[in-house]
């Protein structure tokens, strides 16, 4: 599988890497404060260096780079049943956020342009990857079909969506399935970007060995090579993360990841370049697992993607709201 711009480097003894912890081992009463602390705020605005990404196109078009969109494209704006309120309405009126579903389920039949490599400040890396995806057959597709990556993140990008517009926020997709394949890790940075975005969220689902479960929240390294300066949003990024953690745990009943993070739900990287570029607060979400049986059995009920979404959604809300 090719390298994912989310997941670990290969040269990590999993696809992660492997700072393996025991959450079973956590003393209940000190986790269940820890949810309580980070839903309620965490120590807002505190931060270790961080760093995130945006792109050009604008959100809901497609960029010729990436070919004609595809015909089966979803709504896009014009969503039905988002319940909105009226212009200027609502808690995040006039907030604007971007929402990155990772991958792209077209760049399985478009390996040449997602291999093409991109410059994300430190290094230059492939343009995207197909991503994971769960191990067997059947999931949340329908089809008979292992249940991938690409086809979760944007599930769940769309119901985040309406969640958000609900509270009147402006809300971007870097894609909606309206296109043949990407945008590129750079192009989904810019988009972010030249949105000003008050908050970036990349959800993606992880593809680690079976054993290894929990999600955790990737927040951007303190960067300054090339064309990457994440000095600026450090701080809030970890902040937003903090928020996101918090709330994810508490609305899924899910644990922080037993693999990574030392039992905080959160892991700092340099090597991603939908963070290393990003001039806005940005944290990329790993749900969960695809490669674990029990996560997998979550990430494919409809029911808990809509609980990953409210949490999420709370913990974006908190964070422009704090």
């Amino acid at each position: 599988m090719p390298y994912d711009e989310s997941h670990s480097p290969a040269r990590r003894p999993t696809t992660r890497r492997v700072l393996t912890v025991a959450v079973a081992a956590l003393v209940p009463g000190a986790f269940a404060g820890w949810l309580v602390w980070q839903a309620t705020g965490g120590p807002g605005g505190e931060a270790t260096a961080r760093g995130t990404g945006a792109a050009t196109a604008p959100a809901d078009t497609a960029s010729p780079e990436s070919g004609a969109p595809a015909p089966s494209a979803p709504t896009g704006d014009d969503a039905p049943g988002d319940g909105r309120p009226a212009p200027g309405e609502g808690p995040l009126a006039g907030r604007i956020v971007v929402i990155d579903p990772g991958h792209n389920p077209g760049n399985f039949q478009h390996t040449a342009e997602i291999n093409k490599l991109v410059d994300i400040g430190t290094h230059r890396k492939e343009c995207d990857t197909t991503g994971t995806a769960g191990n067997g057959s059947g999931g949340g597709n329908g089809s008979g079909a292992a249940y991938t990556e690409a086809e979760f993140t944007i599930d769940v990008s769309q119901r985040l969506r309406t969640l958000l517009r609900k509270e009147g926020a402006t809300v971007k997709l870097t894609h909606d399935n309206d296109r043949a394949w990407g945008p590129c890790v750079d192009e989904r940075a810019k988009i972010g970007n030249n949105a000003r975005a008050d908050a970036v969220i990349s959800i993606h689902a992880d593809g680690s060995a079976a054993g290894n479960r929990g999600f955790h929240v990737i927040l951007p390294a303190l960067v300054k090579s090339g064309g990457a300066d994440t000095t600026k949003i450090v701080a809030p990024s970890r902040a937003l993360g903090e928020r996101v953690a918090g709330n994810f745990a508490r609305t899924t009943g899910s644990s922080p990841s037993n693999y990574l993070g030392d039992d905080t739900g959160l892991d700092v990287r340099d090597d991603l370049g939908g963070l290393n570029l990003s001039t806005v607060p940005k944290v990329f979400v790993e749900c969960g697992n695809m490669r674990d049986s029990k996560d997998i059995a979550q990430l494919t009920d409809a029911g808990w993607r809509q609980k990953a979404a409210q949490g999420m959604a709370d913990g974006i809300s908190g964070f422009l709201l704090r």
